[in-house]
């Protein structure tokens, strides 16, 4: 996922979650579906609590150019970083032959489009296998779509088998596997459009869970962000004079997170239109 803003809004919510849930200095061990341009996992190393990380990506190439080309988005220092299991392959594969537990799960996977080869990773199938891969608070999110309420061709009814939008279906589909879960759009002027990811998360008080996650303080995020992200190559030295995490994140922040949960009402309107649920046998295909 090609945009800065994706990547922090992808990986930072999802494991400030985990930190949060489980009261101590954040997630370990953590899994990445796709993300071969190596963005997803250069935030992911920024946070000092990660110890493993595991990244599927099928497309040996498409990492290679971008390790060559593209060094700003990780380059080198991330895909050689020792904390980093980096393995070409199927993701889809790599997970339903997997027996090793993750506190976050991050799929940073093309969309769900007919020829693509993403499709069996927004399945309901594939969501309940997922969350049985998770630690106790774990964390599932994805990459949804555009989410800036597609304005469908006069004749086409929301939620239709016609309806080429995607974001609603895949949160319906998360539904079915988790107890809490927690759709959010950003704005990324590359993409031209308002982009969703949707978080999925277990928990016994799924209301509470929730609303006490979306609608935390302000401080409190930008604390952890100060607190537990830091230079990929100050990890071990755990040197005083790394930047700050407010420094090196350039999009999210406390007052971000407040905006990036809360949908237009328009967009939210729809979204109680549409009932599809995705599965192996009947899938949602965007555009």
């Amino acid at each position: 996922m090609l945009s800065i803003f994706a990547d922090e809004s992808l990986v930072h919510p999802t494991l400030f979650k985990v930190a949060l849930a489980s009261e101590n200095d954040g997630p370990k061990s953590v899994f990445i579906g796709g993300g071969g341009e190596l963005g997803t996992a250069r935030e992911v190393l920024r946070h000092k609590s990660v110890e493993r990380v595991v990244m599927v990506d099928l497309d040996a190439k498409v990492v290679e150019v971008c390790r060559k080309y593209l060094p700003e988005w990780g380059g080198e220092k991330v895909a050689n970083n020792p904390r980093l299991e980096l393995i070409i392959g199927d993701a889809f594969e790599y997970l339903n032959n997997c027996t090793e537990k993750f506190d976050a799960i991050i799929m940073d996977i093309s969309d769900p489009i007919e020829a693509g080869p993403g499709i069996m990773l927004y399945t309901q199938e594939f969501y309940q296998h997922a969350n049985s891969l998770l630690n106790p608070n774990g964390v599932f999110v994805t990459q949804a779509g555009v989410a800036g309420g597609v304005i469908l061709p006069e004749g086409i009814i929301t939620g239709s088998a016609n309806d080429f939008s995607s974001f609603a279906a895949i949160k319906n589909t998360l539904e079915t596997a988790f107890d809490c879960v927690v759709p959010y759009s950003v704005n990324i002027p590359s993409f031209a459009s308002d982009w969703g990811f949707i978080m999925a998360f277990n928990a016994s008080n799924p209301e509470a869970a929730i609303s006490g996650f979306v609608d935390i303080c302000v401080k409190t995020i930008d604390g952890m962000v100060t607190k537990n992200i830091t230079e990929i190559d100050d990890i071990e030295s755990k040197t005083e004079n790394c930047q700050k995490g407010c420094e090196l994140i350039r999009y999210y922040d406390g007052l971000t997170h407040r905006r990036m949960f809360c949908l237009p009402k328009p967009l939210r309107d729809n979204m109680k239109l549409d009932t599809r649920i995705m599965t192996e046998a009947n899938p949602v295909f965007m555009f």
